[in-house]
């Protein structure tokens, strides 16, 4: 049965959804590293929020772990790496809180123009400061915007409501949607310099990781205000406390820090600061809707398949999961044929789709076929990790799409280019020249299908000889010269070892050229029949292959 272990806290709810979908949930909340590395090897799935760090130490441990649901939009508490290598699928919800999320920057955004935390604090005291906290309206006022994503828009929806001017910087914001959106488009160094109030809703990574530090705060007008609901990553905390100490800028308001929980920090003890603990996404609302939603993602993905919001693999819907499925069966065997002929290194992979098939959600099916096509080679490759073990191996990938149907109304076209592939010449006169060429060289090699019939794959091409072939799980792949009484011999060869023909498929370039016989068989071949085949006469090439 499938398991899901809940490692942080959940809606109850969340429980419920997995139980009755058929999956079994256990909960354990605060466990401690050693704890949860001991338990997680029972588990296909593993909920978190922020808390759970999910470390490669740990994804080491979890042997059959196939999806990791993040209740949120952050996966920096999870190693995406190590999970992608392990071919486990990372999924959050970046839609469930975004709306909290934008409430809470507006929050942030009045609370510091108005001074009202501090405000508060004085008049509590019993001081009654109303010269002391002059504060600014909002009206009219310039907002830069940097990271315009889901949360990003929202902000700059509500922003506009109130008749703010908004700027963006986003390097993924094309013209239309910053015209639908009514923002404009504008470089950081721009936005920087025009801001009254800068507000982040950027992913933490590599590039954005102190996105802004001093330099970037040489670059604000005086006076600006900074805002980060964000990650805590995005901001050089010593740069900006030290701004604030010196008035370059006028405030600050920080819902996430570095380190949390932040319980001492450089920008703490000052009234120019608004601060909260990391509330973006603390509503009722909010915390439900993202335990439903990772629930949902989760209880798909392990019982259809079905990919949702997935950071390291394409999505796929369930309705998707059922058109691919002809597809996918087409893609898996056209990498797996290529693959299991390939001794030498791969440089590059070409694939194409035309007709029916280029108009639906390719992305699976090109992981699919990279998956294929590795696994002859890789013991630990599948559709989430196939793509990176390409980058990571400098094979380049890649992928075209054509409506317009050819003599098939779908096709898939795969063409592999590899280090090297040595080759039979025809034989010469005497019938014993086998001299071998392209040592060193590239060499493509290419195969094609298509499925008949709505669910039936056909092979209609390799390396540009035409045939139509069904392949079943045992197949002997031969290359040979098309020479008389080579069908023959091959039978006798087969009949010999006592081996069945449940299917025999051939093609050929011309007479007395290359030619290909694909042998449906109904048991596995033997290593000492395959160089029985190898050694008869014309033959080029020989594989027992298995799908």
């Amino acid at each position: 049965m499938l398991k899901v272990l809940i490692a942080d806290a959940l809606s109850p709810r969340a429980v419920e959804i997995f139980r009755a979908r058929g999956v079994a949930a256990d909960v354990a909340i605060g466990l401690k590293p050693d704890e949860l590395r001991a338990r997680i090897a029972q588990y296909d799935g593993l909920a978190v929020r922020s808390a759970t760090k999910v470390t490669a130490d740990l994804l080491a441990a979890a042997e059959r772990l196939k999806v990791i649901g993040r209740a949120g939009i952050g996966v920096d508490n999870i190693d995406v790496a190590a999970a992608t290598e392990r071919g486990i699928v990372v999924m959050n919800t970046p839609y469930g809180n975004s709306i909290t999320a934008a409430e809470h920057t507006i929050a942030m955004m009045f609370a510091l123009a108005r001074q009202i935390p501090a405000a508060d604090r004085s008049t509590q005291a019993g001081k009654w400061e109303k010269a002391r906290f002059m504060g600014v309206e909002l009206f009219g006022k310039m907002l830069g915007i940097i990271g315009c994503g889901n949360v990003g828009a929202i902000v700059a929806d509500r922003a506009l409501g109130l008749k703010m001017k908004v700027i963006a910087y986003d390097p993924f914001l094309s013209p239309e949607r910053a015209l639908e959106l009514g923002v404009e488009r504008v470089s950081l160094d721009e936005l920087l310099a025009r801001a009254d109030f800068i507000t982040l809703h950027t992913p933490l990574n590599d590039a954005t990781r102190n996105l802004i530090d001093k330099a970037a705060i040489a670059k604000m007008k005086p006076g600006a205000r900074l805002i980060n609901c964000a990650r805590g990553g995005l901001v050089v905390e010593a740069d900006l406390a030290a701004a604030l100490e010196a008035e370059r800028i006028a405030g600050a308001a920080v819902d996430v820090f570095v380190d949390e929980p932040a319980t001492h920090n450089p920008l703490f003890g000052r009234d120019t600061l608004v601060a909260t603990p990391h509330l973006g996404a603390a509503t009722s609302e909010a915390q439900e809707n993202v335990a439903l939603q990772i629930a949902e993602q989760m209880a798909d993905f392990l019982l259809t398949g079905a990919v949702a919001n997935a950071v390291n693999m394409p999505s796929l819907t369930a309705e998707e999961a059922a058109r691919l499925k002809p597809y996918m069966a087409l893609a898996g065997q056209l990498g797996s044929f290529v693959g299991q002929l390939t001794d030498t290194g791969i440089r590059g992979v070409a694939i194409e789709y035309e007709g029916a098939v280029a108009d639906l959600n390719t992305r699976p099916l090109t992981a699919t076929i990279l998956a294929a096509l590795l696994a002859p080679q890789l013991a630990t490759v599948n559709l989430v990790n196939a793509p990176v073990i390409c980058r990571q191996r400098d094979i380049r990938v890649s992928e075209t799409r054509r409506a317009d149907a050819g003599d098939y109304q779908n096709l898939i076209r795969v063409t592999v280019t590899t280090e090297r592939r040595k080759r039979m010449r025809s034989p010469g006169q005497n019938g014993s020249d086998r001299r071998a060429a392209g040592v060193g060289e590239l060499r493509e090699r290419t195969v094609a299908g298509t499925v008949f019939a709505g669910n039936r794959p056909r092979l209609v091409d390799v390396e540009g000889i035409t045939l139509e072939a069904e392949l079943g799980h045992n197949v002997l792949f031969v290359r040979n010269f098309d020479k008389p009484g080579f069908i023959g011999a091959l039978g006798q060869a087969l009949a010999a070892a006592a081996v069945n023909i449940a299917t025999f498929h051939l093609g050929r370039i011309a007479p007395g050229e290359d030619a290909i016989a694909l042998i449906e068989v109904d048991q596995p071949l033997s290593p000492q029949l395959i160089d029985t085949v190898r050694a008869l006469p014309d033959v080029i090439q020989a594989r027992a292959m298995r799908f």
